[in-house]
């Protein structure tokens, strides 16, 4: 009988330690536009030029206390830029720029994450833009996470970044030089019809 006890209570404590561990799984919620793909460029030096993709999709996985188990993957329609001006966004997506003709579509996959206080973090990963792949860090406000008003669970964060155009090839790397990059995501955990 007393081994009978000692196994369940070695189960039991497996089934905890094992559901405690669990990394929770999130989509980006885009559906209800909790979510942004920013960017800033100089112009000519003398100010910000601001922009965003409107188009794009991911999910994460974040465990607060294992580093090891959090990761994202994002995807960006280069053909959804908008700088809120038309004429501009067109002259953007030609080949000396985006040639988002060519080059539909920007991917990001995390490497790593590292928590670096209680609400910093450092995310490492691959950026593939214009076809080509480099590496990219982002320094991470790791905002909060929670209940909803739908029954679901949320986790947001804001992420930053600084790359040089001309590692990925832009023709006008010159004239363009570095882009700032701004992403704010907000995740309902899996599953949430809410979400999408």
């Amino acid at each position: 009988m007393k081994k009978f006890i000692l196994s369940c209570m070695a189960v039991l404590g497996f089934s905890i330690v094992g559901f405690s561990a669990s990394a929770d799984d999130y989509v980006i919620d885009t559906k209800g536009a909790h979510a942004f793909v920013q960017f800033r460029v100089k112009h000519l030096g003398y100010s910000w030029l601001y922009g965003r993709f409107n188009d794009f999709d991911g999910e994460f996985t974040y465990d607060p206390k294992d580093d090891a188990k959090n990761k994202v993957v994002m995807n960006v329609d280069v053909t959804s830029l908008d700088s809120n001006h038309a004429e501009r966004d067109k002259h953007l997506s030609e080949a000396k720029y985006l040639n988002s003709k060519k080059n539909k579509t920007a991917k990001f996959v995390s490497t790593s994450f590292k928590t670096v206080s209680d609400n910093k973090a450092e995310l490492a990963g691959q950026l593939t833009m214009l076809g080509v792949t480099k590496s990219v860090t982002f320094d991470v406000d790791i905002i909060g996470g929670g209940k909803d008003p739908w029954g679901g669970h949320r986790q947001g964060f804001e992420a930053r970044a600084t790359i040089d155009s001309s590692d990925f090839g832009l023709k006008s790397a010159k004239k363009v030089g570095q882009v700032e990059l701004v992403v704010s995501i907000e995740g309902c955990k899996k599953p949430n019809d809410y979400c999408g």
